[in-house]
């Protein structure tokens, strides 16, 4: 085999490697974007099960125990926690990704916050509040009080998970549906 010939073909050999992975990327691309578009979500935090959920659209207004997708809003608390690496990033407004959230208070029922959730004086199970998060940074609770109209108040059983605790209710709109388990396992 002379130098050219061995040259030519380390060059058709590479060429198809690198056809070969570009292929292999747009078939995975498309098949996230396939995953992602049928509803389909990888959850990778504690707060929910982990695993494999899906959006299943909602055709009657959330009620309380409804388990939710939710975008969070763009206050200045959600701004932290995404500083903070609380929130994965996303395709929600500012780049965030949904939330696996329980609803746990409607519109017009009161929430006091202590050291631990109250809604309408009945303590919320697994609502203690954590005075600082893992990396000993102080956490500010929300002040609580009325879930006003088209609102809810959203929260994790899971201790260290970052919800309306912290960052108050959230309005219905951002609601992207009902948040159903397809093969999860527990964390």
């Amino acid at each position: 085999m002379t130098v050219q010939s061995e040259i030519r073909a380390r060059y058709e050999r590479r060429r198809r490697r690198i056809g070969g992975l570009l292929i292999g990327s747009v078939v995975l691309t498309s098949n996230v974007v396939a995953f992602g578009y049928w509803g389909f979500r990888l959850n990778l935090t504690p707060s929910a099960a982990l695993g494999i959920w899906r959006i299943e659209a909602i055709e009657r207004p959330v009620r309380k125990g409804d388990r939710v997708f939710v975008c969070p809003p763009l206050s200045g608390a959600l701004q932290e926690g995404l500083m903070r690496g609380y929130l994965r990033r996303g395709l929600c407004a500012g780049g965030v990704a949904p939330l696996i959230k329980t609803v746990s208070a409607t519109s017009g029922q009161f929430v006091s916050i202590t050291g631990l959730v109250r809604i309408d004086g009945e303590v919320l199970p697994h609502s203690r509040l954590m005075e600082f998060d893992g990396e000993g940074r102080p956490l500010s609770p929300h002040a609580g009080g009325l879930i006003p109209p088209g609102a809810v108040y959203l929260h994790s059983d899971f201790p260290g998970s970052f919800d309306s605790r912290y960052f108050g209710p959230v309005s219905t709109t951002n609601i992207l549906g009902l948040a159903q388990e397809v093969w999860t396992r527990e964390p």
